[in-house]
């Protein structure tokens, strides 16, 4: 594997709205604009580490990290960790590391991290993959647990979400499940959630994407095929990719032609 190839790791201390942060990464250099990916809610950065294989995307700069309270990141105030708090730390990630035009890769949570960011600056967006990121409020199947199934106590919920999701009949559930408690601290769940169920109930983010200028996938799985916005996504322009033998979690269930459509979108993006 040539040098250029290979993911370097990176630890980025910061400070967000007062909350130091710790952020740890994973980057190469490279040509070409660079590829930047966000994980979802119990995910980490290496979800998207295969990017080294991805022959289409072979020396493209790279850029992925754990969001706080994720992961190998740390942050003094797991509380303070919502999604526009995510937002503001990825402004300082990308900042730090020069970044300022980009292709953009999100899923779920990371998504939705993704949608505001580029809400904010369209025009650094060269392209958007959004991978089941949320659109509406039926997207909250995970997160709207933390008022269906509330708990006072952090760690119970998380265990138990952890069982439900698990117990699921979708792609991926099992596996993701299995390391939930390895991949996230359960004192940033609460904030997460209900900042996610916030904005999917009333930040018109269906809107927000459509009216994004960047070329645009959305991509889901072949078992969330009923989303209900999926006819307003097409009608608006956007690129549909649907990945056989999969829910949510593509990067689980069918890696293969999630990379696949991802090159494809970057490609075409920068020819055009």
């Amino acid at each position: 594997m040539s040098r250029v190839n290979k993911l370097e790791a990176f630890t980025l201390p910061l400070t967000a709205g007062g909350t130091r942060v710790d952020v740890s990464g994973l980057h190469r250099g490279g040509t070409g604009t660079p590829l930047v990916f966000f994980h979802g809610f119990g995910s980490t950065k290496e979800d998207y580490a295969d990017v080294v294989h991805q022959e289409q995307l072979a020396d493209r700069p790279v850029l992925a990290y754990d969001a706080p309270g994720c992961g190998a990141s740390t942050c003094s105030d797991l509380g303070a960790v919502s999604i526009p708090f995510l937002v503001t730390v990825a402004e300082q990630v990308l900042r730090a590391r020069q970044i300022d035009r980009f292709h953009v890769i999100g899923h779920s949570m990371g998504g939705l991290t993704a949608l505001l960011l580029a809400d904010g600056d369209p025009g650094r967006v060269v392209s958007f993959t959004n991978i089941e990121g949320n659109l509406a409020p039926e997207d909250c199947f995970l997160s709207r647990q933390i008022v269906t199934h509330t708990d006072d106590d952090p760690d119970a919920f998380l265990a138990r979400f952890a069982e439900r999701v698990g117990g699921s009949r979708f792609h991926g559930g099992a596996l993701y499940a299995s390391s939930l408690p390895h991949k996230v601290r359960a004192g940033a769940v609460r904030a997460i959630f209900e900042s996610m169920v916030d904005l999917s109930d009333h930040g018109k983010l269906l809107d927000r994407f459509l009216g994004l200028p960047a070329s645009k996938t959305f991509m889901y799985g072949e078992q969330n095929n009923t989303l209900s916005y999926l006819p307003a996504l097409a009608e608006g322009g956007v690129d549909l990719a649907e990945i056989s033998h999969c829910a949510h979690f593509p990067m689980y269930s069918n890696p293969p032609q999630m990379w696949a459509r991802i090159a494809d979108l970057v490609t075409q993006a920068d020819g055009s």
